[in-house]
């Protein structure tokens, strides 16, 4: 599924040297999961840090709003 950035989840992948392969993968893979409302939280582990994506899916596309590192 295509993947839609917000202006924000870009600027936060650029501060944070976050690849669109891990996001990919946080997302196809995820360890676990938590919906809010209509928001989905994926978390990966990768390596020894912990990917967290937040993101809206839609019918033809998954827009990211933001992620970090925990």
């Amino acid at each position: 599924m295509k993947l839609i950035f917000s202006n924000h989840a870009k600027n936060r992948m650029i501060e944070r040297e976050i690849k669109i392969k891990e996001v990919q993968g946080a997302i196809d893979f995820s360890d676990y999961n938590v919906s809010t409302g209509n928001k989905i939280e994926s978390h990966k582990k990768i390596k020894d840090k912990i990917l967290k994506v937040v993101y809206i899916r839609k019918e033809n596309y998954i827009k990211i709003i933001t992620l970090m590192w925990k």
